[in-house]
């Protein structure tokens, strides 16, 4: 079985947009400020965007299964206030329950919470319950960077993460940690900015002793971990300054990364450098990089194709990365598979 941890729901109907729009619009006059109960979407219109899109490219690339979220630079959490995030955040998620529940051998969700600046995040807990008990999900999606590229929160060792990161441990998930669109003009969304915010994750990690006080708590480094496979040594040499543990004892227990790298050098440093154990699958497909390598022929972001070239791996390796090291970092969906009899 492929398990797939990182896709989000880039190709939702236009009716989601038009809605966020008409929302963002009317935050300067909330008298205009539409409800929830008018975005109309139909089920066969989920279908239609999942079925010619997702579930299409699973098929063709062979995988089996993908932890859905809510488009990531969709989530916007700097615009408007906690009220905007909250409403924005519940129609997402219900729209990613709602295509787990049309797709239910392909998708299972994860949530993306309704976080803003400045605001206590235990204002998310509410957000975090309807999605783990109501909606069966089984992770979350948290943005170290809610203010867009301009890091104004604490760092994630900070205790104002703790509420979040006993929710976690309550529920058993993890999270992904990523970021949402930059509205600062120095980072790039995606080029920048999302790989930016995965190497300073993991440095805030490193400089702290985060898991001394949450030894089960779980999270995933997307986009191969930012520049930490390629800086190793950088980051060993670090931890040893700073009178830390081995990273491979300090950090790698609670920290895992996954493969949206993209080019086979990549995926063939990440590794070599990184314990098959801490390399979890994933394509963020039909994401950040939709095009085809001129290279190769075949879409970047079909990234099966390097784990299949790879000539490191071992077979048992290759089961670890596409299926058991998703069943042990995500429990709850070890133990829905597992209901399934799969």
């Amino acid at each position: 079985m492929i398990i797939d941890c990182h896709g989000h729901y880039t190709t939702a109907p236009k009716a989601l947009e038009a809605w966020r729009n008409r929302q963002i619009a009317a935050i300067k006059d909330p008298s205009q400020m539409p409800r929830a109960s008018e975005l109309v979407i139909s089920d066969d219109e989920l279908r239609e965007s999942i079925e010619a899109n997702q579930l299409a490219k699973m098929r063709e690339r062979g995988s089996d299964l993908t932890i859905f979220s809510p488009r990531a630079s969709f989530m916007a959490h700097h615009i408007g206030d906690f009220q905007v995030s909250s409403t924005w955040a519940a129609i997402c998620n219900e729209l990613c329950h709602r295509v787990s529940k049309l797709f239910p051998d392909h998708f299972i969700g994860a949530a993306m919470l309704p976080q803003s600046p400045g605001v206590d995040p235990r204002t998310c807990i509410a957000e975090i319950d309807t999605c783990v008990r109501d909606y069966g999900f089984v992770a979350i999606n948290l943005n170290p960077d809610p203010s867009g590229g301009h890091w104004k929160e604490p760092p994630l060792s900070d205790r104002h993460w703790y509420p979040i990161y006993e929710k976690m441990v309550e529920y058993d998930i993890p999270a992904m940690i990523h970021v949402s669109t930059s509205c600062n003009a120095c980072f790039h969304t995606t080029g920048a900015h999302y790989l930016n915010a995965d190497t300073t994750a993991f440095m805030q990690c490193l400089t702290a002793d985060l898991f001394k006080d949450f030894p089960t708590l779980k999270f995933v480094i997307p986009h191969g971990g930012g520049a930490v496979p390629y800086h190793w040594g950088r980051f060993r040499g670090l931890a040893q300054e700073l009178k830390k543990p081995l990273l491979k004892d300090h950090l790698l227990n609670n920290i895992h990364f996954d493969t949206c790298v993209y080019h086979q050098p990549g995926i063939d440093l990440l590794t070599k450098v990184i314990p098959v154990d801490n390399i979890l699958f994933a394509s963020e497909m039909i994401g950040a990089v939709r095009g085809i390598d001129p290279e190769t022929g075949f879409h970047y972001d079909d990234t099966k194709r390097y784990i299949e070239a790879s000539t490191i791996l071992t077979a048992a390796d290759r089961h670890k990365i596409y299926e058991g090291n998703a069943r042990r970092v995500y429990p709850r969906l070890d133990a829905e598979l597992k209901r399934r009899g799969r």
